[in-house]
């Protein structure tokens, strides 16, 4: 893997598209609109500037392209503003400045201040701190659904809530708040959601709530999502699916152990594994990963016996401090923790069938890291050779303010497993068994096409 500074101010998000090789990155300023950059990936892995727009608000936070690769959405998580920008799907340049702007607050000021003018610091979870963070909305993430397109889920860290908006993928526009449900079990203590990630295969999605140190799951109405995008298709008045939620939650289960005092945490990240198996956690404060094992399949009974519903399989210390970020590599099998507070970084090997994690002996300085994407790389051959081959190689880029020289140390990793039950494991190689039979008819298939 190699490891990048990208530019000296800090990058808090990317997004990558892999046909085109090119990365997008954002600046995080409260006081100045943000700025988003377009990356070319060299084959060496180098970054040359391609483009840079304005992203319309402040503290921009997070990045997406939507399914046609034609539009990139951003987050501005202090004024909680979303904006599209036209892209270039050919070249995966900026094709013009916003083309859309969805205001949450609907043009109203904001109440609480900045920390620069007597403010709080929003990384921290006492008391007056979230009396504070939560009197405005506050915008941190936007995934479309996986499976229309058309739909943007947007966690409000500032009002616990998950807002559904209808997503205009002919025009590039955020254009109408379709519903918002509590982002977990509505206690009346804050939850603070803070990412949404879909499961690659069921039809499930999970929301880190960073405030309450817990992960809720959710249903998904694939049969609510298809009469959207049909009628949206139809140009019908989409003022019919106002308060009819796509989402319900299904189970919320904690990130740290019950004995931790949970406003001694905030949650980093959420991401599930790219084999379906297994949800991971970032835990700051309790400077760990926490893993979660997926129920393959359905029981009888409700509740957590259902299908992507949790299980713990353990906590990891990350050895560092304030864990914001982590990556796996492209095989899934090495996992790349950024230790912010602490100026570390540190690699994990991941047993893909227990979801245990140890050291790997590898640890690196690096100043304040923030963000690490591993982005699968595509090396075109020449027209005259073949077209269509390609090579994929996996770059991996850190994230932080300045580089240095990295130098290794070593710590003693500190572990805790549970091992899964043994009706999970039968469940989960019967599920392996038919992977690889459909991946040994697509292989099959394939070759005979190329001998034809």
């Amino acid at each position: 893997s190699t490891f990048f500074n990208l530019r000296s101010f800090i990058l808090v998000t990317y997004s990558f598209q892999f046909s085109l090789n090119v990365v997008y990155t954002c600046t995080e300023d409260i006081e100045e609109n943000g700025k988003i950059l377009a990356y070319k990936i060299l084959s060496d892995g180098s970054l040359t500037e391609i483009g840079c727009v304005d992203a319309g608000g402040t503290s921009t936070c997070y990045l997406t392209i939507d399914r046609d690769q034609r539009h990139l959405i951003a987050v501005n998580y202090w004024d909680s503003s979303l904006v599209v920008i036209p892209l270039s799907k050919e070249t995966g340049e900026f094709a013009g400045p916003i083309q859309n702007v969805y205001d949450p607050r609907h043009g109203q000021a904001m109440i609480a201040a900045a920390k620069k003018h007597g403010g709080v610091n929003h990384s921290q979870n006492d008391e007056s701190t979230i009396a504070q963070r939560q009197v405005d909305p506050h915008s941190h993430a936007l995934v479309l659904d996986p499976f229309e397109g058309c739909v943007a889920y947007v966690p409000d860290l500032g009002k616990d809530l998950i807002r559904e908006f209808w997503y205009d993928k002919r025009e590039g526009k955020i254009q109408f708040e379709i519903n918002k449900l509590p982002s977990g079990l509505s206690t009346g203590k804050p939850d603070g959601p803070r990412y949404f990630e879909f499961h690659p295969k069921f039809n499930v999605a999970y929301v880190v709530n960073e405030l309450s140190s817990t992960v809720a799951v959710f249903s998904i109405d694939r049969e609510l999502l298809s009469d959207i995008a049909h009628a949206a298709k139809n140009n019908e008045p989409m003022e019919k699916f106002k308060s009819r939620s796509t989402l319900k939650l299904i189970q919320s289960i904690k990130t740290v152990p019950s004995a931790f005092p949970t406003q001694m945490n905030t949650c980093g990240r959420i991401c599930v594994h790219q084999s379906g198996r297994f949800v991971i956690v970032s835990n700051r404060g309790h400077e760990s990963i926490t893993i979660f094992r997926v129920k393959q399949c359905n029981s009888q009974n409700s509740g957590k016996g259902m299908r992507g519903t949790l299980s713990q399989v353990g906590f990891f210390h990350t050895r560092g401090e304030t864990p914001r970020h982590f990556q796996f590599d492209h095989s899934g099998q090495f996992l790349i923790v950024a230790n912010q507070d602490s100026d570390t970084i540190a690699v994990f090997t991941f047993n893909l069938t227990s979801g245990e994690l140890r050291f790997s002996g590898n640890e690196y300085r690096v100043p304040s890291p923030n963000f690490i994407c591993s982005c699968p790389m595509v090396d075109r051959y020449s027209d005259e050779d073949d077209a269509d081959a390609r090579e994929k190689v996996g770059k991996t880029f850190l994230v932080s303010d300045n580089y240095h020289d990295h130098d290794v140390r070593s710590t003693i990793p500190s572990t805790v497993v549970v091992d899964p039950s043994k009706k999970d494991l039968v469940d989960e190689l019967e599920s392996a068994k038919k992977e690889i039979e459909k991946l040994k008819r697509q292989l099959s298939t394939l070759t005979v096409e190329k001998r034809a």
